[in-house]
């Protein structure tokens, strides 16, 4: 597991190591200004042999101190270095004042405001020269993890700029810890952000490196090292339950039953995707329940997954009646009739204990936004599958708090959102997104992001989030619970789209998860 921190939490995990005497700010400084050498050696090998030259662009705190420390670092290794200030050193906390000291006894602070005066000259020296004959490395080093309002004006304008000379290749923008502009907790941009080539966080990544538009202005992330040993998370990219996944023994009912509800005749292709892929994550057996006409259609679509036929609520709860059934999904091409609406009720109602796991995704979930007394039924079993659209439906207020612009940092996050969706649902939300996030009702959280070296821009594609509800479904049925399932599902789905590249669709994901076990040994 993977644990990701709020700028919060990495002030205080600071400040602890700091008041425990075991290390200096200076001391972490200085290794933070390292780490940001060592990673721009790291990304562009040819740099370390030669002089080249840097800009390096500070702001008046704690983020600025680091950039002082990199302008000497890399001034030492024998680089052409200009430094420039946002503000006065008057106002700077006393580390940060006595980096920006050392610098002095080696080279000039320049106002930032200067700086407008040397863009067209830097643009236009390097206008025809790529990164690697010349063009400056700009280290981003003005606002860090603590900001807390929008940057505007000159400001916005320059971080702008630093967006063209980085996407025009007339130099490559290394941020530090986060591109400034970017609230660090939840990816959102606090009025204008720099897009960095590269950002180089310390201890260990924020939250706001993936969420949003985190990934986007980040570049390629690296973490560093500065030799801080505890944290408080109480966040984490996704850990899946690897070790269910092995079947060691047992019979096919010993994996569980998975039961999929579908619409009817012409719309039971999400139905069937998910029913693959329940199958395809290990339940042992699937069965698609379909109104009685459409039984012919999914019986000449369908081999290893049983039929039923079920009509309405009352066939559904008929079904239920056996304890074999060990999970349910309900949505991909359920429709919005009254069928579907009466099977959503009798899946919920059920008061067979325990309580059948339930995945709610597509159609179940509009309709359950529809209807405040389906809403009333969800229980801790249940694990909700929302798409943007689908949560702002079910979850309005906190929707539109997510799409109004972030004026104070730390913002409003995806991660805020879902907590508070899981809390007031009593049960799991997966909020789907290349920043997928899932939440319990007792608030522990994970990150399943589809960014940097996971990006999987593949499974934008019509019918990859029934194949997901599938998966979650499956391991439901196996016994996972709700939230193990929700997150061991949407790791899986990622890897698939990544293992099977570039065409894929989605009947490709569950044919790929043999594939992907077997790269896991499972």
């Amino acid at each position: 597991m993977t644990e990701l921190l709020t700028s919060a939490q990495m002030r205080a995990l600071e400040a602890a190591a700091i008041a425990s005497g075991h290390v200096t700010g200076l001391q972490l400084m200085e290794r933070a200004g390292q780490g940001v050498v060592q990673a721009i050696f790291a990304e562009w090998p040819e740099l370390r042999a030669t002089s080249h030259r840097a800009v390096v662009l500070c702001g008046p705190g704690n983020n600025g101190s680091d950039g002082f420390v990199v302008a000497r670092l890399l001034k030492e290794w024998g680089w052409q270095v200009a430094v420039f200030l946002h503000g006065t050193p008057d106002g700077m906390p006393p580390d940060a004042r006595a980096n920006y000291e050392r610098w002095l006894a080696m080279g000039q602070v320049r106002p930032l405001d200067t700086f407008g005066f040397s863009q067209t000259a830097m643009a236009n020296a390097t206008r025809e020269a790529d990164f690697a004959s010349g063009a400056p490395v700009i280290i981003d080093a003005l606002f860090g993890t603590g900001l807390t309002r929008p940057l505007t004006g000159d400001l916005a304008k320059l971080l702008g700029f630093l967006a063209d000379m980085t996407e025009f290749g007339h130099g490559a923008v290394v941020a530090v810890d986060v591109p400034s502009g970017l609230c660090a907790d939840s990816g959102r941009v606090l009025g204008a952000a720099a897009t960095a080539v590269l950002t180089v966080t310390f201890h260990c990544a924020k939250s706001g490196h993936y969420l949003a538009e985190g990934p986007a202005r980040c570049g390629r992330l690296r973490c560093v090292d500065i030799g801080l040993t505890a944290s408080d998370a109480d966040l984490s990219q996704v850990a899946p339950r690897l070790d269910l996944l092995s079947k060691g023994s047992g019979h096919k009912f010993s994996h569980g039953h998975a039961l999929i509800l579908s619409g009817g005749v012409g719309h039971g292709g999400a139905a069937r995707l998910a029913a693959r892929g329940a199958v395809r994550v290990g339940a042992g057996l699937v069965t698609l329940a379909c109104p009685p006409g459409a039984l012919a259609e999914n019986a000449a679509r369908l081999d290893a997954i049983m039929l039923k036929s079920v009509a309405d609520g009352a066939g559904l709860a008929d079904i239920l009646s056996d304890p074999r059934i060990t999970a349910l999904c309900l949505g991909p091409g359920l429709g919005l009739d009254a069928r579907a609406a009466d099977l959503v009720r009798a899946a919920l109602a059920w008061r067979g204990e325990p309580r059948r796991p339930v995945v709610l995704d597509a159609d179940a979930l509009t309709l359950i936004s529809r209807d405040p007394a389906l809403f009333a039924l969800l229980h801790k079993n249940c694990v909700l599958t929302p798409h943007a659209g689908e949560f702002a439906r079910l979850f309005p207020d906190s929707a539109a708090r997510l799409d109004a612009p972030a004026t104070i940092g730390p913002a409003y996050s995806k991660v805020d959102a879902t907590r508070e969706a899981a809390a007031r649902a009593g049960c799991t939300v997966l909020y789907k997104g290349p920043d997928t996030v899932i939440a319990s009702p007792d608030s522990t959280c994970a990150i399943n992001s589809a960014a940097y070296d996971r990006a999987a821009p593949w499974l934008a594609t019509a019918g990859s989030g029934d194949v997901l509800a599938g998966f979650i479904c499956g391991l439901l049925a196996r016994g996972f619970a709700p939230f193990d399932a929700a997150c061991t599902g949407a790791w899986l789905h990622v890897e698939c789209a990544r293992s099977f590249g570039p065409g894929l669709i989605a009947e490709d994901l569950p044919d790929e998860l043999p594939a992907v076990f077997r790269a896991l040994g499972v």
